[in-house]
């Protein structure tokens, strides 16, 4: 039977969770940040469209976003809200189907294989969507994940689009290789050595010198480039690590705050792995050294555990085996080899993300 996979992408998420709450700020450019100064090192974490049309982008340091749009709003970064939204939207689209692979807080990939009518599920989905969150969601349908991720980014915002592998390659094929999973800068730049600069030449590039650039793996890619894609919805995930980090306005070379500052991430990270009733054996400790050096440490326990004042007193012990021989600008700790109560690894629901604080 062929596949039907449906891929669900909330518009400008964090934006348009933050605009349920502030109405007063639809029609204006709005962007959410690490932080309200567009003079710091923050930058930004999520653009509305209307923020975008001015080529404000997500991880676009704060500085430039504001130079090319003076009158934006910045909104501070409030996650713990927008992880709780990510899971009313991902139990909303549980019951739509029964393999729902998240990935990430804002999209998902359903199998829609077993309806009898695929689109208007979908159609139906994107309706109760948007009267249960207030947010809108884009979708696309298409034979893989690979096809209904390019459909749901093809009619955005607030879209809808049904494209086989057929009319990917047309819908897509004269832009850019790299938009294909796995072509990377690199990857990409040894392909346009060999003349291949789009996907409809990567899909009819010679198998031989796919090989010659790439390996096996450009052979992998060209399929991709075709639109074939036979990777299985990953319904359940290892959670593999808590982490907090925060980027200082300014480089900080004094070794108190650096301490109070980990304390602070510490305490965090812990409270984030009780609320899910788990622990770590592997603390780690990163930092970036001024200019863009970044360094890790780690130690671990014989058992877990996610005692704040261990977890602190640990990241201090940590923190001495650094060189610091020029000031700090990124301080982040970490927890990994989780474990629930009974010893087994916890499930998680999205892929973890090292969250700014």
């Amino acid at each position: 039977m062929r596949r039907v996979i449906a891929h669900i992408d909330m518009d400008a998420f964090f934006v348009s969770v933050e605009l349920l709450r502030r109405p007063e700020l639809q029609g204006r450019p709005v962007v959410v940040a690490t932080g309200t100064d567009p003079s710091a090192r923050g930058v930004v974490m999520a653009a509305n469209y209307e923020a975008r049309r001015f080529g404000v982008h997500s991880a676009l340091p704060l500085a430039i976003a504001h130079r090319r749009c003076p009158q934006m709003v910045l909104v501070p970064r409030d996650m713990s809200r927008y992880r709780d939204v990510s899971g009313a939207v991902m139990e909303l689209l549980r019951r739509y189907s029964a393999a729902v692979e998240v990935a990430g807080l804002d999209e998902a990939y359903l199998d829609l294989t077993d309806s009898p009518a695929p689109k208007a599920r979908g159609r139906h989905l994107k309706a109760k969507m948007l009267d249960e969150t207030g947010l809108v969601c884009s979708v696309g349908i298409g034979p893989n994940k690979l096809v209904a991720k390019i459909a749901s980014d093809l009619d955005k915002p607030d879209g809808f689009c049904v494209l086989s592998s057929e009319m990917m390659l047309e819908a897509v094929g004269d832009r850019p290789a790299s938009l294909i999973p796995g072509v990377g800068p690199k990857t990409y730049e040894r392909l346009q050595r060999g003349g291949i600069r789009t996907v409809a030449e990567l899909a009819a590039a010679e198998p031989a010198l796919l090989q010659a650039a790439l390996g096996r793996g450009g052979l992998d890619l060209q399929q991709r480039a075709r639109g074939i894609d036979e990777r299985p919805l990953e319904t359940s995930r290892r959670r593999k690590s808590e982490s907090r980090e925060t980027t200082f306005a300014t480089d900080v070379a004094d070794v108190a705050i650096l301490r109070e500052t980990l304390e602070r991430l510490a305490r965090d990270v812990c409270e984030g792995l009780a609320q899910e009733d788990i622990r770590g054996r592997t603390i780690t400790v990163k930092l970036r050294l001024a200019p863009f050096r970044t360094r890790t440490r780690s130690q671990t326990l014989a058992q877990a555990t996610r005692d704040p004042d261990s977890v602190s007193a640990i990241a201090r012990e940590l923190l001495e085996r650094f060189e610091l021989d020029s000031p700090v600008r990124l301080v982040g700790v970490g927890i990994s080899s989780l474990e629930g109560e009974t010893g087994e690894q916890p499930a998680e629901s999205a892929p973890e993300l090292a969250l700014p604080i």
